[in-house]
Parts: structure tokens; sequence; C-alpha cells
């Protein structure tokens, strides 16, 4: 038993000397912005291939809901246009 404990940690112990990470590091695999992007288009409710004009009527749709003068709020109608924003700047220029 011992012995798979030294194992185990010699093991971590390279892994983290070769690769600067811990090997449970490797399990956060998303990044930031990945994860951002996801929460993005649940808010506004759009698949990842969505287009430009799919993002931007669903970001009209939300707004709609969530303006300040619909019983929203300004906190909301920042994080739709940001949601929209981010989604806007993924997708590939058409030239």
């Amino acid at each position: 038993m011992m012995r798979l404990i030294l194992i185990i940690g010699g093991i971590c112990l390279l892994c983290r000397w070769i690769t600067g990470k811990w090997p449970w590091q490797f399990l956060n695999a998303q990044s930031t912005r990945q994860q951002a992007i996801f929460k993005a288009r649940k808010l506004l409710a759009v698949r990842a291939d969505a287009s430009h004009e799919e993002i931007m009527a669903a970001h009209k749709r939300l707004i709609t809901m969530v303006h300040p003068d619909r019983g929203g709020s300004n906190d909301q109608v920042h994080e739709a246009n940001a949601a929209r924003d981010l989604l806007l700047d993924e997708i590939p220029d058409r030239n």
C-alpha cells in the first residue's frame, strides 16, 4: 500500500515538473473564456453555430423582457449586451 502511494506521489510530482500543472488541474479543461461563451449562449438561448442574425434576434427578445421599463434592471440589460458582444466576437469573418 505504501509503495502505491509513493508511486502515485512520484507521478504527480513528475507531472508537475514536466507540465507545470498538477494532474488534477487537467480536469478543469475549459478556459474562462469558454465558460463565458457557454453562459452567453445559455442566456440568449442560441446554438453554438448561431448566425449574426440569430444572435441579434435572441438579444432583442431578451432585452424586451429584461428592460427596466418592463420590470427588469440595468444589470440584466448590461449582461444581455455583454453576452451579445461576446458571441458576435466569436463568429468567424465571412470574407
